[in-house]
């Protein structure tokens, strides 16, 4: 018996989500999931409800002061939180 052509079971795990229309909502659970990890236990504990809704994650945030210092730096979390799920699941952050 020969081997013809062999994949990886991520691979193959990763097309039939695609094929079926689950990825982009795996990937947008797992950036919700990964979200204290990323950000820290500190910001984490100022953080309240957060939703994916057409590419943007937003957040509500508990201290208007933590807002205002987290919408300098949204560009790199959004970055860093694409990077940590390694998908393009997120364009901004909105803090509500």
């Amino acid at each position: 018996m020969e081997r013809r052509k062999t994949e990886s079971i991520t691979n193959l795990l990763n097309a039939y989500l695609r094929e079926v229309g689950l990825e982009t909502p795996l990937n947008q659970h797992r950036l919700i999931e990964l979200w204290p990890e990323v950000m820290g236990k500190t910001i984490n504990n100022y953080t309240g409800e957060l939703f994916i809704k057409n590419q943007t994650l937003y957040v509500r945030i508990k201290s208007a002061a933590l807002k205002n210092d987290m919408m300098m730096n949204r560009s790199e979390m959004v970055q860093r939180l694409n990077e940590a799920v390694g998908a393009y699941v997120i364009t901004d952050i909105n803090f509500i």
